[in-house]
């Protein structure tokens, strides 16, 4: 790649599949983000890396796929994301179009929680925003821009991170919210993804709750 900061020309690794069984320390990489910057060896200017990632945890039969929004799409790649792929039924097939929505799904599944419960979680933490008056008028971008941070404490809180007013918030909700928003959606069988490589969203959630 050329380095936006100086010019030079240098070689960069593109990490194109990640076993998290076997590959932990690239599953790291994707967790802290670094899997997705390449730093330029010349000048030490840090840039974002692009391309498709296949992230696969078999212990956990979950495949997320990371192909960035834009992305010329083969028919092959479209059938396999309408329909995904023979011999993994019982997986959990989840498309993501940015590096940040990879992490986010990977510190999801990997805390051992549901992506679709999760989404509904943010979406009501920031209909609680806008209510306390957190969010102005922007609230349905701040809810896009909301991510799943951490789990942690012996009550398991939930940390939400957003950008607002040029810097980084953050929104924690006790695991209540989201056995309630667990119950919600088990009350409600129509609420699910799509088949295939489905993207779970706040796009997503927004189709079933305003």
């Amino acid at each position: 790649m050329t380095c936006s900061h100086c010019g030079a020309e240098h070689v960069v690794e593109i990490i194109a599949g990640v076993n998290a069984s076997t590959e932990p320390e690239l599953k790291a990489r994707i967790k802290d983000g670094s899997a997705f910057v390449a730093e330029c060896p010349y000048c030490g200017y840090r840039s974002l890396v692009g391309g498709q990632m296949l992230y696969h945890d078999p212990s956990e039969r979950v495949m997320v796929w990371l192909l960035p929004d834009g992305m010329p799409l083969s028919e092959q790649q479209r059938g396999i994301i309408s329909s995904g792929i023979p011999g993994l039924e019982g997986y959990t097939l989840r498309r993501v179009l940015s590096a940040g929505d990879m992490i986010e799904k990977v510190n999801i599944f990997d805390a051992g929680l549901d992506d679709r419960v999760m989404e509904l979680c943010k979406h009501v933490t920031r209909m609680e925003l806008a209510e306390n008056g957190q969010g102005g008028p922007v609230n349905a971008e701040i809810g896009a821009d909301m991510k799943f941070f951490r789990m942690d404490g012996a009550d398991n809180t939930i940390t939400f991170s957003f950008p607002q007013d040029g810097k980084m918030q953050l929104a924690e909700v006790g695991f209540n919210v989201y056995e309630d928003c667990r119950g919600i959606l088990g009350r409600n069988p129509s609420v699910k993804e799509d088949p295939g490589f489905a993207i779970v969203d706040a796009s997503w959630v927004s189709r079933f709750f305003r």
